[in-house]
């Protein structure tokens, strides 16, 4: 049996190099440890709140017909005064499982309404939901009741 013996010196060397690099990599994990974290600011404070309603013109269709669902975005603080409102996404989300899944978009104004159609090639019950999300201007929301729309 042959056995490479490493000679001392290297074995110190290689020592001293595991540890520098075991110390160096706990450093900041130890120093963070100490310190309590920082508090993050919230993401939707200074943001105007948006509440959004949804509503779907039938509760029941067949497979492939069109069902409308119609909506209003409305900025609870007020709209902007500056004329300047932008285009606010509005996105339609369906229950798959526990997951919530975007399936259609439209836009909106603040204090406004959109609407949309949509249509589904299988027989099921649906839930759906409408979301806006987090913008520089608003914060995000969604409706506060699912919908509900049986396909068949």
């Amino acid at each position: 049996m042959n056995q490479t013996l490493i000679p001392p010196v290297r074995r110190a060397f290689a020592a001293l190099a595991i540890s520098c690099a075991l110390v160096a990599g706990l450093a900041p994990a130890a120093s963070a440890i100490g310190a309590p974290a920082p508090v993050p600011a919230s993401s939707e404070a200074g943001k105007k709140k948006v509440k959004l309603d949804a509503s779907l013109s039938k509760k029941q269709v067949k497979v492939n017909e069109k069902v409308t669902l119609k909506g209003s975005l409305r900025a609870e603080d007020g709209a902007r005064t500056d004329g300047t409102d932008s285009l606010e996404a509005i996105i339609v989300q369906q229950l798959q499982g526990s997951v919530w899944v975007n399936i259609a978009d439209t836009t909106c104004r603040p204090n406004s309404t959109f609407s949309l159609k949509l249509s589904f090639s299988f027989s099921a019950v649906i839930t759906l939901r409408a979301y806006h999300p987090e913008t520089t201007l608003y914060a995000s929301a969604y409706t506060s009741s699912n919908l509900t729309l049986r396909v068949g």
